[in-house]
C-alpha cells in the first residue's frame, strides 16, 4: 500500500494568480500544443509513404510468402484523390501519436499547481502506465494479430488453377488504413483497462473485493467487447480478450498495492 502524507506534508504549491493570468497561461500552452500538431503533421506528411508502408509491412510479408518469387501483388486506390487523402490521414495519425506527450504534458504543468501532493502523488503513475499499456497493445496488434489475422482473411484466396474463377486480394490503400488503424486503436484502448480500473478503486468507486467477485462477469464482457471492436475473426478477438483477462488479474494486483490505508481514507486523522 502507498504510505500516506502527513497533513502538513500534503500542500499545493500553486500561487494565487488572476484570472486573466490563468487563461494567458491556458493560451500558451494550447499554442503549444497547435504549434507542435502542426510540426509534427508536417513531418509525418512528409514521410507519409514510409510510414503508410510500415503499416502494411505485415500485409506485404504474407503476400510476398504466399506468391513466390517474380510474382507481382500490389494495393490499389479506384479514385483520384483516394492515396492523397489516405496519406493525409497516416499523417494526421501519426501527428497524433507523436504530439501527444506535449499535450499531456502542458495538460499536467496547467493542472498540477492546483492539486494537493497527495493527488499528484495518486496521479502519476498513471500518467507514466497509460502511454505505455496504449504502446503495449498497439504492438500486440501490429507484430502478434496483424500477421496471423492476415493469414487467415488471404487464405481465402483461390488460384488460376483450381477449376472455377480465382479470388484474389486487390486491397484498396484507403480501407486497409482504415482496418489498422481501427485495430490499433482498438488494442491501445482497451489496454487502458488497468488504468481505469485502479484508478476507480483509487478513488473509491470500486474496491479489490469487488473486482474479484466480478471476476466471471468482466470474462464475459471482455469476450463482448473484443467481439465488437475487432474484425469478425476469432483470432483477432481471442487475441484481445485473453490479454484484456490478464489486465484485468494485474488490476486486481495493483489495486491492492494502491489501495489507501485506512488513516489516507479518512482524511489522514487517527
Amino acid at each position: 500500500m502507498i504510505k500516506p502524507l502527513k497533513p502538513e506534508e500534503d500542500t499545493i504549491d500553486d500561487k494565487p494568480m488572476p484570472l486573466m493570468d490563468h487563461l494567458m497561461e491556458l493560451r500558451n500552452r494550447l499554442l503549444w500544443c497547435v504549434a507542435t500538431f502542426i510540426l509534427a503533421f508536417a513531418v509525418c506528411y512528409y514521410f507519409s509513404a514510409e510510414i503508410y508502408a510500415f503499416l502494411a509491412q505485415p500485409l506485404a510479408d504474407i503476400l510476398a510468402a504466399k506468391a513466390g518469387n517474380g510474382a507481382d501483388r500490389r494495393m490499389i486506390f479506384t479514385q483520384l484523390y483516394e492515396a492523397f487523402f489516405t496519406y493525409l490521414k497516416v499523417a494526421f495519425f501519426g501527428a497524433v501519436f507523436f504530439s501527444f506527450p506535449m499535450w499531456a504534458t502542458q495538460i499536467w504543468l496547467f493542472v498540477a499547481p492546483g492539486l494537493y501532493r497527495s493527488e499528484k502523488r495518486a496521479i502519476r503513475p498513471f500518467l507514466i502506465a497509460s502511454p505505455l499499456l496504449f504502446l503495449l497493445g498497439a504492438a500486440l496488434a501490429y507484430y502478434f494479430i496483424f500477421p496471423l489475422a492476415w493469414q487467415f482473411f488471404i487464405s481465402f484466396e483461390t488460384p488460376p488453377d483450381s477449376g472455377g474463377i480465382p479470388i484474389q486480394l486487390e486491397a484498396k490503400v484507403s480501407e486497409y488504413l482504415s482496418l489498422v488503424m481501427h485495430m490499433i486503436l482498438a488494442f491501445g484502448l482497451a489496454f487502458q483497462v488497468p488504468v481505469a480500473l485502479v484508478l476507480l478503486c483509487r478513488i473509491g468507486v470500486l474496491d479489490v473485493e469487488t473486482l474479484r467477485k466480478g471476476r466471471r462477469y468482466a470474462i464475459v464482457i471482455m469476450f463482448i467487447v473484443a467481439a465488437i471492436i475487432t474484425p469478425p475473426d476469432v483470432i483477432s478477438q481471442v487475441g484481445l480478450a485473453l490479454p484484456l483477462i490478464l489486465l484485468y488479474e494485474i488490476s486486481i494486483w495493483a489495486a491492492r498495492w494502491m489501495a489507501p490505508r485506512p488513516a489516507e481514507a479518512s482524511g489522514g486523522s487517527a
